[in-house]
């Protein structure tokens, strides 16, 4: 049987710092740390720094996993932003916040034995894929001993409804509650005043002369206006998995670098307290 994860040893995370901003961007689309104590550019992680760790403490770091899954009808699937996103929010976690964070993310399948090692994963575009039987059991098991997976990047009503299904699969007596802006994960870390709602840098770059664009269209066509942060619970009230729907957090981690105005407006303002936040919540509750 597999234990529950712990979490009194990730009661850690504490004050993150809205400086942000500040933060030197180099010429390419990434994040440079040059002159930082403590981290080093390396050629093979696309120019994101890098840091020491204490090989002591190395069972307890936390480390940002990317679900990957075979199948998918239409868009990016898993790979969507990564491995940049991936590898600019460990970054961001590793200097903003009191985590020590696993400099190196990972991809694992849901059938991966790995997968129960890590409390939080991180799936991309869930709009158009279709859980096997195998994964659908591995799932299961992993959420209900203490897993948690956040599902970013799926946009308007089809896509939605393709998720809800699949998670029905997955528990067919438990259904995704809105979460009211009261709700703590929008507070825990930064205090937040509106639910954030991200969109892919080419829609917020296109429209930043006329507003400031939150939203990108739907394959679908249905309306994407408004943001949605919607919950499956255990049957002690722990929160299992969060739905990130229409919004794309994944591109502000990913191309905080390409655009100052996305950077500011978008990465700074909406998708790292977010992503904070929602790690933060995870690994705390």
């Amino acid at each position: 049987m597999i234990a529950k994860f712990g979490r009194s040893r990730w009661l850690l995370v504490a004050a993150a710092t809205l400086l942000l901003a500040s933060v030197v961007l180099a010429q390419g689309g990434i994040m440079r740390g040059s002159g930082r104590r403590g981290f080093d550019i390396s050629q093979d992680r696309r120019g994101v720094p890098t840091w020491e760790i204490d090989e002591r403490y190395r069972g307890d770091l936390f480390t940002f996993v990317r679900v990957r899954y075979d199948s998918y009808g239409r868009g990016g699937g898993w790979a969507t932003d990564y491995p940049d996103a991936d590898l600019n929010l460990s970054l961001r976690l590793q200097q903003l916040t009191t985590f020590k964070v696993n400099p190196e993310p990972i991809v694992l399948d849901l059938t991966d034995d790995r997968l129960f090692d890590y409390p939080f994963i991180y799936m991309a575009e869930p709009g158009g894929l279709f859980f096997s039987e195998p994964e659908i059991e591995s799932l299961r098991k992993y959420l209900l001993n203490g897993g948690f997976l956040m599902a970013d990047d799926f946009w308007g009503d089809s896509e939605y409804e393709n998720i809800r299904m699949q998670l029905a699969r997955v528990f067919p007596d438990r259904s995704p509650q809105d979460l009211p802006l009261s709700h703590e994960i929008f507070h825990c870390v930064y205090d937040l005043k509106e639910k954030p709602q991200m969109p892919a840098i080419e829609w917020a770059v296109r429209f930043k002369d006329v507003e400031v664009r939150t939203w990108e269209p739907a394959r679908d066509g249905s309306d994407t206006t408004q943001v949605n942060y919607r919950a499956l619970f255990d049957d002690d009230g722990r929160m299992m998995v969060l739905l990130c729907h229409n919004t794309d957090l994944g591109d502000g981690w990913e191309r905080e670098g390409e655009d100052p105005y996305y950077f500011e407006e978008f990465a700074v303002k909406r998708a790292y307290p977010m992503g904070i936040n929602i790690i933060t919540y995870a690994m705390t509750h």
